[in-house]
């Protein structure tokens, strides 16, 4: 009885200690920088979970958001000085393979993701890898879909959900336009590539070759890119304001109802929620139109691979908070149900929290998101990512888009050859 009261002494006294040594443990500042605001939630609400998690190891966020092209020239010059850059850092897939040149600035995340390696897909980190090292983690899987606004589909006597192939997209397109001719049934984008992406690799086709050479003049790509002209020259099809589908003057456009229908991936269900409020109770999500039998029902694209960079505070901490709040169980539900991404761990889909989750995205779409995701997720197609890439798209959307779009008389095989013997790499 002695021994078990002297026990029970000593474990109050050590929990006595213990409690306020968590308690009072200093947060470590993570300094986080990425181009996308609509991350920078994500990664506090994950931080709250780490805290509750791990109250002796807190961390808090400190967060800059930057211009694309500059915070991923910013981290360049960062990481070749030696100083100012940040512990943790989106890098977009386009950019990141020049970030795996050379002296490789980033931490490699082996050991942290070792236990999680059966549990995510796979994919989503080996893109981000060289030499049997991951360098990064995606946020999603990021399944190419199309976005219609039902209301003005059923206006103009269209049912999106029996639109099986481009030609049928296309001929829609035509009892579309005959509805509302001042009105557009989709638009393209000269300045980036999720657009067209997906219509080349279920052709059978990529931007860059397997084996890592440049892929621009090659007849998938020209069969992607004459489909959209020849929308755009009948009047079909408009070029996005703004040249993208991340540009203000898109956002607005597409809010007043100019445009009917676009194609982009699945994590672009939160550009509609956050940008374009007034289109809430009439956008579907739905499945992507196919070139035939043989074709993918989706493409995997984009992607934002997070990573830890060699000048980091606490290395090891900031790995760790990584791996969790990208591959666990929690980051999954809170990656669908925040933003609206398709979450790289396997099991998601079958969580309750993400298949029958109620959000601002079930409440937002006419059509269950989750619902369309279930329906393509066996057939994903993924794309080339190499060292090539990233001087490729940026000829692509530099000249390839707008030659094509908008070049009168354009011969778009010719120009694609012309442009390829441009490409710098």
């Amino acid at each position: 009885m002695k021994k078990t009261l002297a026990l029970a002494l000593v474990l109050c006294i050590v929990l006595a200690f213990a409690a306020p040594a968590f308690a009072d443990a200093e947060p470590t500042e993570i300094e986080y920088w990425t181009f996308q605001a609509l991350h920078v939630d994500f990664y506090k609400t994950m931080a709250e979970k780490w805290n509750e998690l791990n109250p002796d190891r807190p961390i808090t966020i400190k967060e800059t958001v930057l211009d694309y092209e500059d915070m991923h020239s910013k981290l360049g010059i960062a990481l070749q000085s030696g100083e100012g850059a940040p512990d943790l850092v989106d890098i977009e897939i386009n950019k990141f393979a020049n970030f795996l040149q050379g002296d490789i600035q980033l931490l490699p995340l082996n050991e942290e993701l070792a236990p999680e390696l059966d549990n995510i897909v796979k994919a989503r980190v080996e893109i981000y890898s060289k030499d049997d090292n991951y360098y990064g983690i995606c946020f999603h899987i990021g399944a190419a879909v199309i976005f219609y606004n039902a209301k003005m589909c059923e206006e103009a006597g269209i049912d999106y959900q029996n639109i099986k192939t481009w030609d049928d997209y296309y001929e829609a397109g035509k009892k579309f336009k005959e509805a509302f001719p001042d009105k557009y049934w989709a638009s393209v984008e000269t300045g980036d590539v999720w657009h067209v992406w997906p219509l080349i690799v279920q052709a059978g086709g990529d931007f860059t070759t397997a084996d890592g050479e440049p892929n621009l003049d090659s007849p998938e790509v020209a069969k992607a890119l004459e489909y959209n002209r020849k929308m755009l020259d009948e009047g079909i099809a408009c070029v996005a304001p703004g040249g993208g589908h991340h540009q203000e003057e898109f956002y607005g456009y597409m809010n007043d109802g100019n445009i009917c229908s676009i194609v982009m991936p699945m994590w672009y269900l939160d550009r509609f929620t956050n940008y374009m409020p007034d289109l809430k109770g009439q956008m579907a999500v739905w499945t992507l139109p196919v070139w035939d039998e043989n074709s993918p029902k989706s493409v995997g694209q984009g992607g934002t691979g997070t990573a830890v960079t060699n000048q980091a505070d606490d290395p090891q901490l900031t790995k760790d908070f990584l791996v969790y709040a990208k591959t666990s169980r929690d980051g999954a539900i809170v990656a669908w149900n925040d933003l609206g991404f398709d979450p790289i761990r396997v099991e998601a889909l079958d969580l309750p929290e993400v298949k029958d989750a109620e959000n601002v995205f079930t409440e937002y779409y006419v059509t269950r998101p989750i619902d369309v995701l279930m329906m393509v997720k066996d057939d994903i197609a993924g794309h080339n990512n190499n060292s090539v890439m990233p001087a490729t798209l940026d000829t692509a959307k530099a000249n390839v888009f707008t030659r094509a779009y908008t070049e009168e008389n354009v011969n778009i095989p010719e120009m694609l050859a012309e442009e390829q013997a441009n490409i710098l790499y």
